[in-house]
């Protein structure tokens, strides 16, 4: 036995040891919480109203189980801003909570209710936080942070709680007319920006965008019409800001969906963009819970990679824009959307775990996207063929660094020819096999990258019966190469201006003591003239 367990072991049976649990003093979690919980202190604004949709979801779960039998009403989620008292404010109309509840779920730092309510309402996947810590987040922000909120339960009392950022918390009953919980937040000093409209319609948009439960931030101005003819008139009126889209794209079903939808939902997510080349909607449910909506942009001849263009979320709470765990490096080209409940997070949401699930759903998007292509290619040929310039770079890049990907796709991998025409590989191979293989077996593929350059050779080589490629992008050189190093690919690859046309296919040697047919003639006439003599 190894001395270190041995060690052990004695310590173990000695009667001397203790146990015991380490003790966290309150007192210094709040710096932390203040500086540390989060790396961008904007985040605060998603957790407060990511709580806020919980509470509205359990409500309306206890209403459909007949747990709660009131009038759900106006359900909008609240956001609103004070310059003068330098307050922000997330108020919503949900479950609200009782003098009990907020002892149990506010003073008890990392305990999360959603959890709790989770184990209980197993079925209800609507419930956003899993972590305990959301709510804290407002000291990050605020020197002091007001709770106040009244249970839905029947003759509840209000309940007013506030704490300024340190163990100390005070909390009276107090007179509520409605169920629900306000936030208030006293912005602190430093964080005045998030006293700015700007900044926090900004906020929103990024992080509640599409959020299940409407979300208002004040109000805008809209045109109304009436009258007709010359009789009509216009006027603006007030309406309330409705930030987000509770219903996206994504969560529908594609039978739901016409083509004007995904285009229009592209528009939203990115405004003024070139419409792209067609999508795809992810929706699988086992062995893990994935929605989505992925485009194809238009990428044209350049490896055009834009990063963060894909957005990922959990429960249609925005998590990220940095997706490179989930999503393979040929695929960052691609736009659009990712949902997940099942992807592991950490307290910030703000960087994924590369576990097992992840794992899995990488090879899954990546599947769908090469079964994408292959149905293009194999129902509509000449539309496939059409979008080769924009698909081209992709499915290159995908073939090089995705080795699943490129098994898929290599079938559908089209070459040009200088003429326009495309072909697979198989397709060329067996166009060209007769006229272009050499002395040692292979086919020789000749391929221009600038055919206008390459006029006089791309000719000679026409007259001599061969054909010639066009290999014109970045990415080519290293896709050549990629090809010529496939197991039994049997080709290689050569510039149609890399050496002189006799010299660009090596064939057969002749051998040596084979005369040319002049030669012969002659050699046989001084035979017949020597036995005629």
């Amino acid at each position: 036995m190894p001395l270190a367990q041995r060690l052990i072991e004695q310590k173990e049976k000695s009667s001397d040891m203790e146990k015991g649990q380490i003790s966290v003093q309150t007192e210094n979690i709040f710096p932390i919480i203040k500086k540390f919980l989060y790396s961008d202190h904007e985040i605060f604004l998603r957790e407060l109203i990511s709580n806020a949709i919980d509470a509205t979801n359990k409500l309306k779960t206890l209403a459909s189980k007949g747990e709660f039998s009131g009038e759900l009403g106006d359900l909008t989620i609240q956001v609103a801003i004070d310059a003068e008292k330098k307050t922000l404010t997330v108020r919503d109309r949900g479950i609200g909570m009782t003098d009990e509840e907020v002892k149990k779920y506010l003073n008890q730092v990392a305990f999360s209710s959603a959890s709790e309510f989770l184990e209980k309402y197993k079925d209800d996947t609507s419930i956003i936080g899993h972590f305990g810590l959301g709510f804290y987040s407002a000291f990050m922000v605020a020197d002091r942070v007001e709770a106040i909120t009244k249970s839905f339960a029947k003759d509840a009392q209000g309940v007013a709680w506030s704490c300024e950022g340190n163990p100390e918390y005070s909390l009276e009953n107090i007179d509520k007319a409605d169920r629900g919980t306000d936030i208030v937040l006293h912005i602190n000093s430093d964080n005045e920006e998030f006293l700015q409209e700007h900044r926090i319609q900004s906020m929103l948009e990024k992080y509640c965008k599409f959020m299940p439960i409407p979300i208002q931030f004040g109000t805008r101005k809209e045109t109304v019409y009436e009258g007709e003819g010359e009789e009509e008139k216009s006027s603006e009126v007030d309406v309330p800001n409705i930030v987000n889209i509770v219903n996206p794209a994504w969560k529908k079903s594609p039978s739901e969906l016409k083509d004007e939808d995904y285009l229009q939902f592209y528009q939203d997510l990115y405004p003024y963009s070139s419409p792209p080349l067609f999508w795809i909607h992810l929706n699988i449910d086992y062995p893990f819970n994935l929605t989505g909506v992925l485009y194809f942009p238009r990428l044209q001849q350049g490896l055009e990679v834009q990063r963060n263009k894909i957005q990922l979320y959990s429960n249609q709470v925005y998590v990220t824009d940095n997706v490179r765990e989930i999503v393979p490096e040929f695929l960052m080209m691609l736009h659009g959307i990712i949902d997940s409940p099942d992807i592991p997070l950490n307290v910030s949401r703000s960087y994924l775990q590369n576990d097992s699930n992840v794992r899995r759903i990488t090879g899954f998007i990546t599947k769908k996207v090469a079964e994408k292509l292959h149905d293009l290619f194999k129902n509509n040929r000449p539309d496939f063929e059409e979008k080769w310039k924009d698909l081209g770079v992709f499915v290159k890049y995908g073939i090089l660094s995705e080795e699943k990907f490129s098994e898929k796709a290599i079938p559908f991998a089209l070459l040009k020819s200088v003429e326009g025409k495309y072909f697979t590989l198989e397709e060329y191979k067996e166009k060209v096999k007769e006229q272009q293989t050499d002395k040692n077996g292979k086919i020789v593929l000749l391929y221009s990258n600038s055919p206008s350059d390459h006029d006089v050779q791309i000719s000679a080589a026409k007259a001599k019966g061969y054909d010639v490629l066009e290999f014109d992008q970045i990415i080519d050189n290293h896709f050549i190469q990629h090809l010529e190093h496939q197991e039994n690919a049997g080709i290689s690859f050569a510039r149609v201006d890399s050496d002189t046309i006799d010299q660009l296919i090596q064939k057969e040697d002749a051998p040596e003591s084979v005369l040319s047919e002049e030669e012969q003639k002659t050699i046989r006439e001084l035979v017949r003239s020597a036995g005629q003599g």
